[in-house]
């Protein structure tokens, strides 16, 4: 039988694509003494390797597939397949940003203050790659971690990668200018590519994790209405689309299904049973695939 050998990432980017993965079908079962974890479905073999070194493996082929942020593909310059983006981070849906950031007493305003100064960051390319279309020559310096504190004693300023802002405004560190904005993709080996089992496994599970991500932060509703009050219900539905209208045994009576943000549920609810709604059915999403 084929299998499918994946990289899921290890660290900030693990629980949230761990339950990623089990809204989209799989269950990825880890142990905190192993790099292999168990996954229900024979057909993949799972690796965790941190994000930074993904594209690296999957570029060689020790890896079919894997999932990594753009900022890794750019830092490590390696040529893979860009399957698809996934719009997902460390805590909620979204990108994240590399951000030049100083001192909230740095004299440094813009890119081209940066002029002769020491930077410290984790992304040097990306740094470095940045400062030449501004035209600026600064010096780059390799940051193994706890890159905040390394201003002002250290470097002159950092280029940090951020969700919120939030552990930057904790280290008093104002944002400057963004290097560069990133998401979470799934790339591919080149030859695993060209493989059709493999590109068709590594196709369906992009499919899956864009639906899954899709789902986020809406849900269903259910719910029944007699036929002369339906325009005035549907009037209330903020429908991903249009609204499937079904017809009950009772000919006067017809059934509503539509997805909504679940944050309206609160509000909505009441509208529509003011507007003639009975029989109102919220359940959960786990994929919307369009």
């Amino acid at each position: 039988m084929s299998t499918l050998k994946l990289g899921v990432p290890k660290g900030s980017l693990q629980e949230a694509t761990l339950q990623l993965f089990a809204r989209a079908g799989w269950r990825i079962s880890t142990d905190s003494r192993s790099y292999y974890p168990a996954v229900d479905d024979p057909e993949i073999e799972c690796l965790m390797v941190r994000a930074q070194e993904m594209p690296r493996y999957v570029e060689t082929g020790a890896l079919d597939a894997g999932l990594t942020g753009r900022d890794w593909i750019v830092e490590t310059a390696v040529s893979v397949t860009e399957v698809v983006d996934l719009i997902y981070a460390k805590t909620g849906l979204g990108k994240v940003r590399w951000v030049l950031a100083v001192p909230e007493e740095s004299p440094v305003r813009g890119v081209r203050d940066l002029e002769g100064k020491v930077i410290a960051t984790e992304g040097v390319r990306l740094t470095e790659a940045w400062l030449a279309r501004h035209g600026v020559r600064a010096r780059v310096e390799f940051s193994w971690g706890a890159t905040e504190v390394k201003v002002p004693r250290l470097a002159d300023a950092i280029v940090e990668v951020t969700e919120t802002g939030a552990s930057l405004r904790a280290h008093r560190l104002r944002v400057v200018d963004t290097v560069l904005e990133s998401n979470t993709k799934l790339i591919a080996n080149t030859a695993a590519w060209q493989d059709a089992w493999k590109r068709e496994k590594i196709g369906n599970i992009g499919l899956l994790l864009t639906g899954a991500i899709a789902a986020y932060n809406k849900v269903g509703l259910m719910l029944n209405v007699r036929r002369d009050a339906l325009p005035a219900v549907v009037a209330e539905l903020p429908a991903l689309k249009m609204p499937t209208v079904s017809p009950l045994y009772d000919s006067d009576w017809l059934a509503v299904n539509t997805i909504v943000e679940e944050v309206v549920v609160r509000s909505l609810v009441p509208r529509l049973k003011a507007a003639g709604a009975q029989g109102i059915v919220e359940y959960p999403l786990n994929k919307i695939v369009l």
